[in-house]
């Protein structure tokens, strides 16, 4: 395997998979680019790569290449692009959380930051589909994003979300962040998560700290609602068989009647796990959702 450097950077459809998580540029977080408890097999493809997300639809291998190289430019310009949320003490209580961190996506520095949480059941996370592109667009148009990588299990993946939280707050004149309307993103299990911890400020741990701003969900079923939600926007297809579109515009109506703002955006014949709908009825949601996240900003 040649070493992804300045005379060898070229990244395309047919780059194998495990040849990126072992070059040194990426140092020992290569794995965590792609999913923990998934078989990456020798032969894997970013072109094939599509086959070991379940429940996933319209993953797009061009998106992968410039995310992959994103990573790669930011490296060489100096910047650190993966942060621990948990210290060596910790990690060393509990070794899972060593399958545990946050991937930077820089917009302006000291602009408002988003965490984006990606689905995959609670049984492994789907960054690379449903939340490394939706990072990278937030940074596009000037914000902070995050991208968590979190452990297996509803609860640990809680735990993992409050902990970045904590984590970014601690550390927000380090990362040129700014905390205030901070939003929490995320699609399937990762829309849970981003609802779960937005709605009831849960705290797993650690010191307190605000509400989100505003809460972006895709494709989640969730139907219970508090009456402490923050804003929220939510987005399904109508041929989802994970997680129902009536149940989430039914959840959106509720919230709206009690006085929150929320926005609902239903997508004709789409599946489950869309991520970004490119070159789909719903290409565009994510411009929308960042309208609705500065709305609150105001």
């Amino acid at each position: 395997m040649k070493p992804i450097n300045e005379n060898n950077i070229q990244i395309n459809k047919n780059t194998k998979i495990i040849d990126i998580i072992n070059n040194p540029i990426f140092g020992n977080y290569g794995r965590y680019l792609f999913p923990l408890h998934k078989h990456i097999s020798s032969s894997l493809t970013i072109e094939t790569l599509d086959s070991i997300y379940t429940w996933y639809n319209y993953m797009n291998p061009n998106k992968t290449i410039e995310i992959i190289n994103y990573f790669i430019s930011q490296i060489k310009s100096g910047n650190k692009i993966f942060y621990d949320i948990y210290d060596e003490k910790e990690k060393k209580l509990n070794p899972s959380k060593k399958e545990t961190g946050l991937f930077f996506f820089r917009g302006n520095p000291n602009s408002k930051f988003a965490i984006v949480n990606a689905g995959g059941a609670f049984s492994y996370v789907g960054a690379m589909h449903d939340s490394f592109p939706q990072a990278l667009e937030i940074s596009k148009k000037g914000y902070n994003a995050f991208a968590l990588i979190y452990r297996q299990g509803g609860e640990n993946a809680c735990e993992d979300l409050s902990k970045a939280i904590n984590f970014i707050f601690k550390n927000q004149e380090e990362l040129k962040v700014d905390v205030n309307c901070y939003s929490l993103w995320g699609g399937s299990a990762g829309a849970r998560m981003a609802a779960w911890i937005g709605n009831n400020n849960i705290n797993f741990g650690g010191e307190k700290y605000p509400q989100a701003g505003a809460v972006i969900m895709q494709y989640t079923g969730l139907s219970e609602v508090t009456g402490y939600e923050p804003p929220t926007y939510a987005n399904c297809g109508t041929d989802d068989w994970i997680a129902n579109y009536q149940v989430m515009n039914n959840r959106i109506n509720r919230i709206k009647k009690n006085g929150t703002d929320a926005m609902m955006e239903i997508y004709k014949g789409l599946p489950h796990g869309f991520g970004l709908g490119e070159g789909t009825v719903a290409e565009g949601w994510i411009n929308n959702a960042i309208n609705f996240w500065k709305k609150q900003m105001k």
